[in-house]
């Protein structure tokens, strides 16, 4: 008789859904994409940022599929080492390794007739990505140690935040499981590009958290909150801002939030002065533009868009179309430079 370790496989139910909450246009096209592609019956890839809500979209995506009403199987591959995606996926015979004692289903057969989600899919290796094409190609699979096939009907929707095409040009990922994997590829908004929704998020996520603690009054962000709020970059997007606006409300004993905390890793205590301080950037003047002997023509140019890119940027609170508006660019060309930058962006020294 096959086991299957129900406490191993993470079943998402619809009470354990969650909220999609936003009123940007960026958030409210996504859904639309999110909505139309959610009834076709095809893998589905969903990019995006740390944070973004990705796990979200894809309970959204089953949900509003005609799968509806059967299991959605969530298996967060970063969270395994890649020695157990195998087994994790696919299952194992009795015997087919040490401390196999008796046989196991996987995620996928977990996952008959619904759908499997698989979180960062970009790690899983060459060899299990071969056996995930053979499944979306043909629904056969075998599990490790047997040699019988398995049959299986499931929809699949991966996620991930790198970039696939990247690793596929420098062998890491199949281009045939690419190609299979993406009928629809859709991104997910991060916050700084989602204008108006920060402060709909941040009073959902203070009065959920105020009602958790069985307070009575609902909390109001001060005018000084909210400008914090609105002018922070959010690299961690709405995860990060449900953090952020959760401490906010356990930290304040009143309903009226001023104290926003965006480090929390923040010491009171300091270092010596022997401390080496970080340089600060300052602005290119024309005294301060390198000169022949100092730089050449391409490196001259390369510093002179880094500067320019970094002040857009920082005037327009990193909302990259304002960004683009400010340099007379498209959002194109301005998605260009980013990439073109992308390592000296990241680096303050450069």
């Amino acid at each position: 008789m096959t086991n299957l370790n129900l406490s191993s496989i993470k079943v998402t139910t619809p009470a354990s859904k969650g909220e999609a909450i936003g009123q940007s246009e960026a958030f409210l096209m996504f859904q639309e994409s999110l909505s139309k592609v959610a009834t076709v019956n095809r893998p589905v890839l969903l990019m995006g940022e740390r944070g973004t809500g990705k796990e979200l979209a894809a309970m959204r995506l089953h949900y509003l599929s005609q799968r509806w009403q059967e299991p959605l199987i969530a298996l967060n591959c970063a969270a395994l080492n890649p020695s157990l995606i195998e087994t994790e996926l696919f299952g194992h015979e009795k015997g087919a390794f040490t401390g196999a004692f008796q046989s196991r289903k996987g995620r996928f057969e977990a996952a008959e007739s619904g759908t499997l989600f698989l979180d960062e899919i970009g790690i899983i290796p060459l060899e299990v990505q071969e056996k995930i094409l053979r499944i979306v190609e043909y629904g056969s699979f075998e599990r490790v140690g047997g040699s019988l096939p398995v049959d299986v009907d499931v929809r699949l929707v991966g996620a991930t935040n790198a970039d696939l095409l990247d690793l596929t040009a420098r062998g890491l990922f199949k281009r045939d499981l690419l190609d299979r994997l993406s009928f629809e590829v859709l991104f997910l908004p991060p916050l700084r590009e989602r204008e108006g929704d920060i402060l709909l998020l941040a009073d959902h996520f203070a009065r959920r958290m105020a009602f958790e603690l069985g307070r009575e009054e609902i909390p109001v962000f001060s005018r000084e909150a909210i400008t914090k709020l609105e002018e922070y970059v959010w690299p961690g997007n709405v995860r990060e801002l449900k953090n952020v606006v959760e401490r906010a409300v356990y930290r304040t004993d009143s309903a009226r939030i001023t104290a926003i905390d965006f480090n929390p890793f923040n010491s009171p205590y300091k270092m010596p002065s022997n401390d080496v301080p970080l340089k600060k950037i300052e602005p290119i003047t024309q005294t301060q533009q390198p000169g022949p002997a100092s730089l050449h023509l391409k490196e001259a140019v390369k510093s002179l868009e880094l500067q320019m890119l970094r002040t857009a940027l920082e005037s327009s609170r990193y909302k990259q179309k304002k960004a683009a508006k400010k340099l007379g660019l498209t959002y194109d060309q301005l998605r260009g430079l980013l990439k073109k930058h992308a390592k000296a962006l990241q680096d303050p020294s450069s």
